[in-house]
């Protein structure tokens, strides 16, 4: 298991997106896998440092494990807010016609394998799997 504890701050995407690329390239993840985690692991760290501290900043624990599956675990301590409840937007919709938000965590969805969230000890731990080719 790598870990890295960082600010949930916009600036600190490209050292998150660097911590998890080194992992999955360390342990022979192909191409593909590697770009679709990278969409989700952005699109959570993102929805993390806008929305969980605001207006203050604070840390986000990002845990990955590679075996023959990627987990990626993201805690925070922010407001409690499950990502998951959201109603998946209707992509047949014109996109003027679609509610904003949503379309990130959609994506998720669909890329990751599992996407899983709880809320302990007044933690949000948002859980992503994606099985790879080693």
């Amino acid at each position: 298991m790598d870990q890295l504890i960082i600010d949930a701050n916009i600036d600190n995407l490209d050292q998150v997106m660097s911590f998890v690329s080194e992992a999955l390239e360390a342990n022979n993840c192909n191409m593909k896998v590697i770009n679709q985690i990278n969409l989700a692991v952005e699109e959570i760290f993102v929805n993390i440092a806008s929305y969980a501290y605001k207006p203050e900043v604070g840390d986000v624990s990002i845990r990955i494990f590679v075996t023959d599956q990627v987990i990626i675990e993201f805690e925070d301590n922010g407001k409690p807010y499950n990502p998951l409840l959201k109603t998946d937007p209707d992509i047949r919709k014109d996109v003027e016609e679609r509610d904003i938000g949503g379309l990130g965590v959609f994506m998720v969805k669909k890329i990751m394998d599992s996407v899983e969230y709880n809320n302990k000890d007044n933690k949000n731990i948002v859980i992503i799997k994606k099985a790879i080719l080693i």
